[in-house]
């Protein structure tokens, strides 16, 4: 009887269910649809291309040092992570603003490779290689400076001791999604650089 009391108990017992941190959920179908969109673009881009009456043209050689730039953004990123898992509060302000700057750098220097583009008599409007190319740089753009307001949240939870070795969820959406962007630009860039 015993055993039988045990056993209804214990089919009694809810499953435990997986969760996730709804912030965490939203932040990963928001990268799924970003990649969507991406791989929709680069797929557009090569079946475009196949067509013929392609411009020619240099990509701009700041894109390169921009890639630069980004990479050790990420760098710094994953420091402000690790400085909050071992609760180096200073770090993790020093790390998250380097970051910040970084991705400021990075916007100028696609603004600057724009500018390139111009003095190459490559536009918006015109031939479609160049369209392709502003609107590949300046979508990844527009979402880094989505990535700057999120660890501009990310800095000012730090700045009021939210982000801590027990309270990382702020600083990993940061990080996931700041590393996301890194990899998309990584992507996007060697993407131009091959199939140009």
């Amino acid at each position: 009887m015993n055993d039988y009391v045990n056993e209804v108990a214990l089919a009694e017992e809810p499953e435990e269910t997986l969760s996730m941190n709804p912030r965490k959920f939203i932040l990963w179908l928001f990268i799924v649809s970003i990649i969507m969109i991406f791989a929709a673009m680069t797929s557009a881009y090569l079946v475009r291309r196949a067509e013929g009456n392609w411009l020619e043209y240099d990509i701009p050689a700041i894109f390169k040092y921009s890639s630069v730039v980004l990479l050790l953004s990420s760098i710094t990123m994953h420091w402000a992570y690790v400085s909050a898992k071992k609760d180096k509060f200073t770090a993790l302000k020093t790390a998250i603003s380097i970051t910040f700057a970084l991705g400021l750098v990075f916007l100028y220097m696609q603004f600057q490779g724009w500018v390139e583009l111009v003095n190459e008599n490559v536009f918006f409007v015109g031939n479609p290689a160049g369209s392709f190319m502003y609107v590949f740089t300046g979508l990844h753009a527009f979402h880094l400076i989505s990535g700057l307001i999120v660890l501009i949240f990310a800095l000012w939870a730090s700045f009021r001791m939210n982000v801590h070795a027990k309270s990382l969820n702020q600083i990993e959406i940061a990080a996931a999604y700041w590393h996301f962007l890194d990899i998309l630009w990584l992507y996007l860039f060697f993407f131009l650089v091959y199939f140009h």
